[in-house]
C-alpha cells in the first residue's frame, strides 16, 4: 500500500464501523473488505461487526492493529473487530455505536442481509451516514431494492452496471445521494506474470500434471453452484478436445479449482465420468483444497486461458486475478464481467445508460485484446419472493468451444502478449483493478461524504399513493 496517500495521525481520523463477513475469513466479501481496510488504515480508524454463521468467537473483541501495521508498514493503525452471529441485530448495533462512536457505517454484501439496519435507518442517519459498497448482477433494474438504496447516503457501485442500476432505481430520489464507481481490486504484487519458473513453481506444476508437460491449459476458479455453469464449461472443453487430433488432445487439460460435489451445484465427478469416460479420463484436474495466494498465482500462470461463463455475475473476481497474472479470459458478457472486457462506445470505455444498459446482446464489438467474449443467447426472467425478477443470461456451450479453439490457434507468444496487455490496462488509472486504486477511491468517496453530509430530519412526509418511478425505466430491447 501507499502509506503516505492521505495519511492522517490516528487522533485525526474518522472512525468507520464496517459490517460484513469477518475480515479474517476467506469469503469474497471478507477478501474485498480486508483489502479496503489495509489500504485505507492510514486515513481511517476501523471497527468491525465481524459476521459469520454461528460465530465461535461471538461476544469477544479482538485488536488487529498490530497485524495491520505489519502488513501495511504503518505504526499507528486502529483496527478492531467484534465477532457476531450473522450481521448483528438492532440491540448489538446500538451498543456498538454507543461504545465506539463511529462517524459512519460501511456495509458490504447483499442488501437482504441488512434488513434490520434499513428498518433503523432514520434512527441511525440522524447521527451518522450510511455508506454501502454494493453490487447487482443483472437487469431489469430492481425497483424492489429502492428502500435499501434510499436508506444510504453514499452508494459505491462495484461495477459500472451497478452504478447505473443505483441511479435508475433512485430516479427522482437522488437528492443528497453520492454515487461512486469503486471496482474490485487485488494486489498486483501477489497476482502477476511469473517470468522465472522457480523450483516451487515447477514442483507445483509437476505434481498437478504428474510430471507431464501440458500443451494447453484451461482454468476455472470459482464455487460449485448452478449459476457458474461448470457442466457447460466441461461440455465445451470436451467438444474442444474432439476438434483436435488425438495426440494433441491428450496434452490439453481443464483445471477446475472448485468443490467436486455440493448441494448448491452438482456432482462434478459424475459429470466428468459421463462426458470424458475412458477416452479422456485424465484431461480434467480437480483442485478442491485451499491454496495460498502464491499457489493460486501459479495456477493462473500455468493456464493459457481462464474461463468463467456464469449466467449471473456481479463482478467475477477470479477474472481480475487472471488478468493481473497476465492470462487471457473467456467470459460470458453479463453483469460486472463486462467491465473487465473494456468494451468501447464512441472510442471510450463503455458506461451503461438507460438506453444501453448492458452489452450482453453484442451491440458493441470492440473490446480488449485479452478477452474472448461469449454472448448469451438466452435471457430469461428468473426470480424469488425476495428478488421477484432478474435476467438469467445463458450462453451456448458450443460458442465457448469456438472461443477455446480460437485461443488454442494462437501462438503461446501471442496469448501471452494479449494477457500482458490486459494486466497493463488493469493496473492503469483508467481501470484501477488494484487494491491501492480501490483504497484511494474509498478514501475519496468517504471524504466527500463527510464534507457534504447533513443529518437526517426528524421526520419525512411521504405520499404513500405515489408510484412514480416504480415501473421499468430503461430499455429491455436494444
Amino acid at each position: 500500500m501507499n502509506k503516505d496517500f492521505k495519511y492522517l495521525p490516528k487522533n485525526e481520523r474518522k472512525k468507520i464501523l464496517l459490517i460484513c463477513d469477518d475480515l479474517r475469513v476467506h469469503s469474497g466479501v471478507a477478501t474485498v473488505a480486508k483489502e479496503i481496510v489495509l489500504h485505507t488504515a492510514q486515513h481511517f480508524n476501523w471497527v468491525q461487526l465481524a459476521g459469520a454463521i454461528n460465530h465461535p468467537e461471538k461476544g469477544k473483541k479482538f485488536n488487529l492493529s498490530s497485524s495491520t501495521d505489519e502488513e501495511t508498514g504503518l505504526k499507528d493503525s486502529s483496527v478492531e473487530i467484534y465477532p457476531i452471529d450473522g450481521y448483528g441485530n438492532p440491540d448489538i448495533l446500538r451498543q456498538i455505536i454507543d461504545i465506539e462512536k463511529p462517524d459512519a457505517l460501511f456495509l458490504i454484501t447483499d442488501p437482504r442481509y441488512f434488513m434490520y439496519i434499513w428498518n433503523m435507518e432514520q434512527e441511525i442517519r440522524k447521527k451518522i451516514p450510511i455508506s454501502y459498497l454494493n453490487i447487482w448482477d443483472d437487469y431489469p433494474a430492481p425497483m424492489y431494492n429502492r428502500p435499501y438504496y434510499e436508506a444510504c447516503d453514499l452508494l459505491m457501485g462495484i461495477s459500472k452496471q451497478t452504478v447505473n442500476i443505483n441511479k435508475l432505481v433512485l430516479e427522482g430520489r437522488e437528492k443528497n445521494k453520492i454515487f461512486k464507481y469503486i471496482p474490485h481490486g487485488k494486489d498486483p504484487h501477489k497476482f502477476f506474470p511469473i517470468e522465472e519458473k522457480e523450483d516451487d513453481y515447477s514442483n507445483f506444476q509437476n505434481q498437478l500434471f504428474k510430471g507431464k508437460t501440458p500443451k494447453f491449459v484451461v482454468y476455472f476458479n470459482s464455487r460449485n453452484i448452478r449459476r457458474k455453469q461448470i457442466p457447460d464449461t466441461m461440455l465445451a472443453f470436451k467438444a474442444f478436445l474432439e476438434s483436435l487430433p488425438e495426440e494433441e488432445a491428450k496434452d490439453c487439460y481443464l483445471v477446475l479449482k472448485t468443490e467436486m460435489i455440493t448441494d448448491a451445484g452438482t456432482d462434478l465427478v459424475k459429470v466428468k465420468e459421463y462426458l470424458f469416460g475412458e477416452k479422456y479420463p485424465n484431461n480434467i484436474k480437480f483442485v478442491d483444497t485451499k491454496l495460498s495466494e502464491k499457489e493460486l498465482n501459479y495456477l493462473y500462470n500455468i493456464a493459457d486461458v481462464q474461463v468463467l461463463i456464469t449466467s449471473n455475475e456481479g463482478w467475477g473476481l477470479t477474472l481480475t486475478e487472471a488478468i493481473l497474472a497476465g492470462t487471457p479470459i473467456i467470459a460470458n458478457v453479463t453483469g460486472g464481467m463486462q467491465d473487465q472486457m473494456r468494451f468501447e462506445k464512441d472510442g471510450e470505455w463503455f458506461t451503461p445508460t438507460a438506453d444501453l444498459p448492458s452489452n450482453h446482446k453484442g451491440t458493441l464489438t470492440k473490446h480488449g485484446k485479452w478477452v474472448f467474449p461469449v454472448y448469451p443467447t438466452s435471457r430469461s426472467i428468473q426470480g424469488s419472493p425476495q428478488t421477484p425478477y432478474i435476467f438469467d443470461d445463458r450462453c451456448r456451450w458450443e460458442d465457448v468451444t469456438e472461443k477455446l479453439i480460437e485461443v488454442y490457434s494462437l501462438s503461446p507468444i501471442e496469448r501471452k502478449s494479449r494477457g500482458l496487455a490486459g494486466r497493463e490496462w488493469a493496473i492503469s488509472d483508467e481501470a484501477g483493478f488494484t487494491s491501492e486504486h480501490q483504497g484511494k477511491r474509498v478514501i475519496e468517496a468517504l471524504d466527500e461524504l463527510f464534507n457534504t453530509w447533513e443529518p437526517r430530519e426528524k421526520y419525512e412526509v411521504i405520499n404513500a399513493n405515489e408510484y412514480k418511478g416504480k415501473f421499468i425505466n430503461h430499455k429491455i430491447k436494444y
